[in-house]
């Protein structure tokens, strides 16, 4: 019996000194768990946690601690390009409505002037005009994209005729063409195709690929509608010399603009609003760029 008890003795000091280095090693790893996680936070480095000693489940809670860990960081660098994104679009607003206003107060204050003559006063009230317009369509657009954004906008899907729409949009602004003395090669398929989409919202989708192509395009310009594989498939294409490849990454980002067209005046919202719409509807929007061709293209299901 006595043999029995000192075994049991044994084996229970034993289990003990077990447990207590158990625990030594649990708290050392909690310990060098709690160091790295201070050290992260005060450093705001990509390091992420580490094991000093492999006891029980701690390395499970460490990788469960390193994903919470990265998915923080995906969050702020999320939040960051949002923020960045948001003061670049608040400068570009700002830029948009500041031009033509700056322009407007230089043109009323020249018309106060007595020694101008009446002839340039009349010339002078025709461009306050346009710059009065210019900044309507500004406001105007960022009226409706932020609309579109906070899903205000409220669209009513029906059956439309899409190339009796598609050459009322060009007719509306061929004029504009001819007077750029560049007239557009439109081909319209002979047959007749619906889709299901709100009136409106279509009709601006072409309105701002053909404006967007009439500000920035250089010529060649060629617009075309045809039946693809059950769609209805719209392209507008124009030489240009304002894109290249990088560029259609953002094309259709809000406020986008190249370079070169930040001086046409131009919001960069014509193309942003008309995948909204696009896409709002069921639809889908690309665009390519091919030796100096510039080509949007638009599809949507066609209706048996």
């Amino acid at each position: 019996m006595e043999i029995i008890l000192a075994c049991l003795s044994i084996f229970l000091a034993a289990a003990a000194a077990v447990c207590l280095l158990r625990l030594r090693y649990y708290r050392k790893q909690i310990n060098h768990i709690k160091e790295q996680l201070l050290f992260i936070e005060a450093e705001e480095s990509n390091f992420l946690l580490t094991s000093a000693y492999p006891v029980g489940k701690t390395e499970e809670l460490i990788n469960v601690l390193n994903h919470v860990i990265e998915k923080y960081r995906q969050n702020q660098r999320r939040l960051s390009k949002a923020n960045r994104s948001y003061r670049e679009s608040i400068v570009s607003i700002s830029h948009d409505i500041r031009t033509p206003l700056t322009s407007v107060k230089g043109y009323l204050q020249l018309q106060k002037n007595k020694d101008v003559p009446a002839e340039k006063k009349a010339e002078y009230l025709r461009v306050v005009e346009r710059r009065l317009e210019e900044l309507g369509d500004i406001l105007n657009q960022l009226f409706e994209y932020a609309r579109l954004e906070a899903g205000e906008f409220q669209l009513n899907p029906q059956r439309i005729n899409v190339g009796n729409t598609f050459a009322e949009l060009i007719s509306m602004f061929y004029e504009d063409f001819m007077v750029k003395g560049l007239e557009p090669q439109v081909e319209i398929c002979q047959e007749v195709m619906f889709i299901q989409a709100d009136s409106h919202a279509f009709s601006r989708i072409l309105e701002n690929l053909i404006k967007n192509a009439l500000l920035h395009g250089m010529g060649n310009y060629h617009f075309s509608l045809t039946s693809d594989k059950g769609y209805a498939l719209i392209v507008i294409a124009n030489h240009t010399e304002q894109i290249e490849e990088k560029d259609l990454q953002q094309i259709f980002e809000r406020f986008y603009t190249t370079d070169l067209s930040r001086s046409r005046k131009t919001t960069g919202l014509g193309l942003a609003i008309a995948k909204e719409f696009t896409e709002q509807m069921g639809g889908s929007i690309e665009a390519f760029l091919q030796e100096g061709c510039f080509r949007v293209e638009v599809r949507f299901p066609l209706l048996c």
